[in-house]
């Protein structure tokens, strides 16, 4: 199963703050928009977004179809056939899309045992 690129997406509460601390460990702003309360930083190969006000927790997040760089993969899992095959283990799904009714961008969202929500959200 291809994922794609792997990031984590923090829930901030001061975005400000959270860029400066990020710049000084090295990142530079590679995406988003901090006058929309949300960033995507990257050092290296490294990528983590900064979210304010978007979401209460930690996400771990993949991204079908996308290299580190957000550059389009010419192959990859789509995010309907990874869903579909994890729908077969017994894994607690907080929420899914339609793998049949639907093509491009999706997301869904399963949880770990210990609750930790992972994202898998396609952009293409």
């Amino acid at each position: 199963m291809k994922l794609g690129a792997f990031s984590i997406s923090l829930a901030v509460k001061d975005i400000n703050a959270s860029k400066t601390f990020y710049e000084t460990l090295g990142f530079s702003v590679f995406g988003g928009d901090i006058e929309q309360n949300y960033l995507i930083m990257k050092n290296e190969s490294t990528l983590i977004g900064l979210f304010q006000g978007m979401f209460e927790n930690n996400i771990l997040t993949f991204n079908p179809g996308w290299d580190q760089d957000a550059k389009t993969l010419k192959n990859f899992d789509d995010v309907r056939d990874i869903q579909k095959h994890l729908k077969t283990k017994d894994l607690n799904f907080a929420n899914t899309i339609d793998e049949t009714a639907t093509s491009g961008p999706a997301s869904f969202v399963v949880l770990d045992p210990d609750g930790n929500a992972i994202l898998v959200d396609q952009h293409i």
